[in-house]
């Protein structure tokens, strides 16, 4: 069964089978309170961020360069950075040409949904047998608190009119892609305060439209949304909801939350390595002549090259001093890892590691890391630590890193 070499549909496929999404959909035909629409951003992990936009040419090209390196690579995804089927045209050709080459993959996209009932008859006719919908509610009421607008067939929809239009669209597409022999998996971003309490409703009626799998996973506030300041959702909230979604039906519980352009098997994305074009720093970096005061930085990487490591995952801290003349690695800190992606992330069992991952790093005035949660940040401004996200070089992270690090000295 396909499902058997898709790592989001299988959890035991993820540690063999690899992925890479296309990142051709730019436009999307919603804005969610919770997405920020800068995608092209390099300096983020998180859904709808992607470092290049790449026309379906491209995007066939780097499928070929990625298949030939990346070993058992089961799954071409299109995942945005906007929505696939609002991308319809770039969409469809980017996999007919890749399924003109004859390869044995496993396609699938992601959809907020919208529009479904117009296109879900040609996804089944080109044999796309893995779609995944994002469906947060049921509740118009609480779909106008989590959705700005909704554009559909020329007209901006707001409140809950937008909202229940998208439902209603959501069910319909669902309904006819399940009937049709697709295997759906839902997404559902929990948002405290506003759809939390109503994802049983949503997890069970998703089990009667007949949806494969769901997914409930946590919000990432994301600057410069209309939620940047909402705290992220913990992993322990997550699992709670899950465990008792669970009662209801199969839940996905290894999401990693992936980019709109990662490549690699989930949890160790190598996107950096299958770039069409070098990305450029969004802003100006300062080099290191121009400091004009010393910092020690933490980072977490991999393999010392790239910025590629959450936080929490981390098993050493890379500790640079930086000076006026240079940045100088002067240390290797070893750390237990406290966060798997799972429930072991907020569990007392692992409250101890965390501490000590801190601990190790108390001496420095920032952590550049790939990624770090909410709760993650605010402990190590407890500390004094200023966290900066990156994904890139280490030696441009740094450099990002300070002129983060000289902006907040200067408020």
């Amino acid at each position: 069964m396909e499902e058997s070499k898709h790592p989001c549909y299988n959890a035991d496929a993820h540690h063999k089978y690899a992925r890479m999404h296309l990142p051709v959909a730019p436009q999307c035909n919603i804005s969610c309170n919770y997405c920020n629409r800068k995608f092209d951003c390099v300096n983020e992990s998180r859904p709808g961020v992607t470092s290049e936009v790449l026309t379906p040419e491209l995007a066939s090209q780097k499928f070929s360069w990625v298949k030939e390196n990346i070993e058992n690579l089961s799954v071409v995804g299109i995942a945005g950075p906007g929505d696939a089927l609002a991308n319809w045209d770039v969409t469809k050709k980017s996999i007919e040409l890749i399924q003109a080459k004859g390869e044995d993959i496993i396609f699938c996209l992601s959809t907020n949904g919208l529009m479904l009932p117009h296109y879900a008859a040609e996804l089944v006719e080109m044999g796309i047998k893995h779609i995944t919908v994002t469906v947060n509610c049921l509740d118009p009421n609480i779909g106008a608190r989590l959705y700005k607008v909704v554009n559909y067939e020329d007209k901006s929809y707001t409140g809950v009119a937008g909202a229940e239009l998208m439902i209603q669209n959501q069910l319909k597409g669902i309904a006819y892609l399940v009937e049709h022999g697709v295997l759906v998996k839902i997404n559902i971003v929990m948002v405290k305060g506003i759809n939390d309490h109503h994802i049983p409703e949503v997890v069970k009626k998703m089990k009667e439209l007949g949806v494969f799998i769901t997914n409930i996973m946590p919000l990432i506030p994301a600057p410069g949304s209309a939620f940047e300041k909402f705290p992220q959702t913990s992993m322990k909230e997550i699992n709670e909801m899950r465990d008792l979604c669970q009662l209801e039906m199969q839940q996905m519980r290894h999401c990693k939350q992936c980019r709109a352009d990662a490549v690699g098997l989930l949890g160790n994305d190598r996107s950096n390595e299958f770039r069409m074009t070098k990305p450029e720093p969004e802003k100006s970096v300062l080099p290191a002549k121009q400091i004009g005061k010393e910092y020690r930085i933490a980072v977490t990487s991999k393999h010392g090259k790239l910025v590629d490591q959450h936080f929490g995952h981390a098993t050493e801290f890379l500790i640079y001093q930086i000076n006026d003349e240079s940045f100088t690695l002067v240390e290797r800190r070893k750390v237990e890892q406290y966060c798997s992606g799972v429930s072991e992330c907020d569990s007392d069992l692992q409250e101890g590691r965390k501490s000590a991952a801190i601990q190790a790093i108390e001496d420095c005035d920032a952590v550049l890391t790939m990624r770090i949660g909410y709760h993650g940040q605010q402990r190590l401004l407890e500390h004094g630590i200023v966290s900066v996200e990156y994904c890139y070089t280490v030696e441009e992270g740094l450099a990002y890193a300070v002129e983060q690090l000289t902006m907040k000295k200067a408020i």
